[in-house]
């Protein structure tokens, strides 16, 4: 199974994000579609959006409210599904 870590993020204009994971993957993420729903109310004001963490690197988090794992954004990122980041989703797995 896919370990992903985020190593850098930086905010962009436009509630986008600049991210560079591990594997050395790198690209923008849009969460424009998230401002003002639910917990993302706090990115209507735009400097709550900047002050990003990633402590660890498995979640971007904006609060003890609002955060994101690293999967769920290498996927947006990518464009793969979880069946291609995690094959053995794909498995049968045999119990007994």
């Amino acid at each position: 199974m896919s370990i992903l870590k985020i190593v850098k993020a930086q905010p962009l204009d436009d509630y986008k994000i600049h991210l560079e994971f591990a594997d050395g993957v790198t690209g923008e993420v849009d969460l424009s579609h998230l401002v003002g729903r639910g917990v993302f109310a706090r990115w209507n004001n735009y400097e709550n959006f900047k002050k990003i963490s990633f402590e660890g690197g498995r979640w971007l988090a904006w609060s003890d409210d609002i955060d994101i794992d690293a999967d769920t954004l290498y996927m947006k990122m990518t464009g793969k599904t979880p069946d291609e980041l995690f094959p053995i989703l794909k498995e049968d797995l045999a119990y007994g």
